[in-house]
């Protein structure tokens, strides 16, 4: 699964885009220096994720949307379109907003 698939479902799950849940993580206090334990504590609790989609969401509330190009333009299953990921929702990039 690649990583923006990993927002993707998280935000499905959660009814949330992967920014609202930054902003709702940044309300808390977590953010680049906090450690991955409290952040998946609270959305395993709050939200029900797993540690999968948690981790994800783990990247991009403590280091922002950047990712590393390693998969970028691979065919493997965890391939990413592109090293900044999506934040804004899926419906911003199906034209459904």
């Amino acid at each position: 699964m690649s990583f923006q698939a990993y927002l993707d479902a998280a935000e499905q799950k959660t009814g949330r885009t992967p920014q609202e849940l930054v902003d709702l993580a940044a309300a808390r206090g977590f953010g680049p220096g906090t450690k991955a334990g409290p952040i998946l504590d609270w959305l395993t609790e709050d939200f029900g994720l797993g540690r999968g989609h948690g981790m994800a969401l783990v990247h991009v509330i403590t280091k922002g949307p950047q990712i590393s190009e390693t998969h970028v333009g691979t065919t493997g299953s965890h391939r990413d379109e592109s090293a900044v990921l999506r934040l804004d929702g899926i419906a911003a990039r199906t034209g459904d907003a």
